[in-house]
């Protein structure tokens, strides 16, 4: 099942998850023109917003398809190759 997650950035809107990177980190980008990456952070705080460049962002994607592939998750794999494809071809 794909699960969609959207957040509200305070100055660029609407953002789109494109993968979690681990239990505090998660990658979004822009919903419409997919060219501003942000790693979000969860902390005591609340969210934290960095801006990260596009080929940080697509090394990001390739290291988790990489643990997911090696962890066997072939379904969560699967839909992730399909973001990166979709994202940086």
């Amino acid at each position: 099942m794909i699960t969609e997650t959207y957040l509200n950035h305070p100055t660029f809107g609407l953002l789109f998850s494109l993968c979690v990177i681990n239990s505090e980190s998660a990658l979004y980008t822009t919903l419409y023109a997919q060219r501003l990456f942000f790693m979000v952070t969860t902390s005591e705080k609340g969210l934290e917003f960095s801006p990260i460049p596009r080929q940080e962002a697509r090394i990001l994607v390739e290291n988790r398809l990489r643990i997911l592939k090696r962890s066997g998750s072939r379904q969560a794999y699967d839909q992730l190759q399909l973001v990166h494809q979709q994202t940086f071809r």
